[in-house]
Protein backbone atom coordinates (compact mmCIF):
# COMPACT_ATOMS: atom_id res chain seq x y z
CA UNK A 1 0.00 0.00 0.00
CA UNK A 2 2.86 2.24 0.16
CA UNK A 3 3.83 2.17 -3.23
CA UNK A 4 0.35 3.43 -4.12
CA UNK A 5 -0.49 7.07 -5.63
CA UNK A 6 -2.81 9.32 -3.46
CA UNK A 7 -5.48 8.75 -6.58
CA UNK A 8 -5.72 5.04 -5.48
CA UNK A 9 -5.99 5.30 -2.14
CA UNK A 10 -8.75 7.74 -2.47
CA UNK A 11 -10.73 4.92 -4.43
CA UNK A 12 -9.64 2.94 -1.75
CA UNK A 13 -11.41 4.93 1.10
CA UNK A 14 -14.06 5.85 -1.05
CA UNK A 15 -14.97 1.69 -1.33
CA UNK A 16 -14.60 1.94 2.58
CA UNK A 17 -16.65 4.77 3.31
CA UNK A 18 -19.36 3.04 1.32
CA UNK A 19 -18.66 -0.21 3.47
CA UNK A 20 -18.91 2.40 6.69
CA UNK A 21 -22.45 2.72 6.93
CA UNK A 22 -25.35 0.40 9.17
CA UNK A 23 -28.10 0.19 6.95
CA UNK A 24 -25.48 -0.49 3.80
CA UNK A 25 -24.07 -3.49 5.74
CA UNK A 26 -27.03 -4.92 6.73
CA UNK A 27 -28.07 -4.84 3.09
CA UNK A 28 -25.19 -6.41 2.26
CA UNK A 29 -25.16 -9.28 5.19
CA UNK A 30 -28.87 -9.93 3.68
CA UNK A 31 -27.27 -10.67 -0.02
CA UNK A 32 -24.90 -13.27 1.48
CA UNK A 33 -27.59 -16.08 1.25
CA UNK A 34 -27.76 -14.90 -2.37
CA UNK A 35 -29.52 -12.44 -4.31
CA UNK A 36 -32.55 -10.48 -3.50
CA UNK A 37 -35.23 -8.40 -4.82
CA UNK A 38 -36.21 -4.96 -3.33
CA UNK A 39 -38.72 -6.82 -1.23
CA UNK A 40 -36.89 -9.41 -0.30
CA UNK A 41 -34.07 -7.12 1.58
CA UNK A 42 -36.42 -4.86 3.40
CA UNK A 43 -37.96 -8.46 4.90
CA UNK A 44 -34.46 -9.13 5.83
CA UNK A 45 -33.21 -5.78 7.09
CA UNK A 46 -36.42 -4.64 8.88
CA UNK A 47 -35.64 -1.13 6.85
CA UNK A 48 -37.90 0.93 5.15
CA UNK A 49 -38.12 0.33 1.34
CA UNK A 50 -36.98 4.39 0.16
CA UNK A 51 -33.77 4.17 2.58
CA UNK A 52 -33.28 0.22 1.33
CA UNK A 53 -33.27 1.74 -2.25
CA UNK A 54 -31.45 4.42 -1.56
CA UNK A 55 -28.66 2.06 -0.27
CA UNK A 56 -29.17 -0.14 -2.96
CA UNK A 57 -27.67 2.79 -5.39
CA UNK A 58 -24.80 3.21 -3.49
CA UNK A 59 -23.77 0.01 -3.45
CA UNK A 60 -24.45 -0.58 -6.86
CA UNK A 61 -22.47 2.92 -7.82
CA UNK A 62 -19.69 1.66 -6.20
CA UNK A 63 -19.30 -1.77 -7.46
CA UNK A 64 -19.97 -3.65 -4.23
CA UNK A 65 -23.58 -4.79 -5.88
CA UNK A 66 -24.99 -5.80 -8.96
CA UNK A 67 -28.27 -5.37 -10.23
CA UNK A 68 -30.25 -7.85 -12.85
CA UNK A 69 -33.87 -7.82 -14.42
CA UNK A 70 -35.46 -10.92 -13.65
CA UNK A 71 -39.63 -10.01 -15.31
CA UNK A 72 -40.88 -7.23 -13.70
CA UNK A 73 -38.50 -7.43 -10.67
CA UNK A 74 -34.52 -6.86 -9.93
CA UNK A 75 -32.58 -8.36 -7.98
CA UNK A 76 -29.67 -7.01 -6.46
CA UNK A 77 -26.20 -9.71 -5.18
CA UNK A 78 -22.68 -9.11 -4.41
CA UNK A 79 -20.70 -8.13 -6.81
CA UNK A 80 -17.52 -9.64 -5.70
CA UNK A 81 -17.97 -12.14 -2.89
CA UNK A 82 -14.35 -11.29 -1.43
CA UNK A 83 -16.34 -8.64 0.03
CA UNK A 84 -17.30 -11.46 2.85
CA UNK A 85 -13.69 -12.35 3.53
CA UNK A 86 -12.74 -8.97 3.91
CA UNK A 87 -15.73 -8.78 7.00
CA UNK A 88 -15.07 -12.21 8.13
CA UNK A 89 -11.31 -10.52 8.63
CA UNK A 90 -12.44 -7.22 10.56
CA UNK A 91 -15.08 -9.13 12.36
CA UNK A 92 -12.26 -11.58 13.77
CA UNK A 93 -10.13 -8.55 14.52
CA UNK A 94 -12.61 -6.85 16.38
CA UNK A 95 -13.10 -10.16 18.35
CA UNK A 96 -10.18 -10.56 19.48
CA UNK A 97 -9.65 -7.01 20.66
CA UNK A 98 -13.01 -6.97 22.91
CA UNK A 99 -11.71 -9.70 24.21
CA UNK A 100 -8.28 -8.20 24.69
CA UNK A 101 -9.66 -5.24 26.31
CA UNK A 102 -12.53 -7.50 28.74
CA UNK A 103 -9.31 -9.17 29.85
CA UNK A 104 -7.63 -5.89 30.71
CA UNK A 105 -10.69 -4.74 32.52
CA UNK A 106 -10.89 -8.05 34.43
CA UNK A 107 -7.58 -7.13 35.68
CA UNK A 108 -8.21 -3.90 36.58
CA UNK A 109 -11.33 -4.76 38.63
CA UNK A 110 -8.88 -7.47 40.50
CA UNK A 111 -6.52 -4.77 40.92
CA UNK A 112 -9.55 -2.10 42.67
CA UNK A 113 -11.02 -4.98 44.85
CA UNK A 114 -7.23 -6.01 46.18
Amino acid sequence: MTQLSPAALGLIAEFFKVLSEVSRLQIVCSLKSGAKNVSEIIEATELGQANVSKHLRILTQAGIVSREQRGVCVYYEIANPILFELCEMVCDSLSIQITQQSEQLEQLGKLRRA
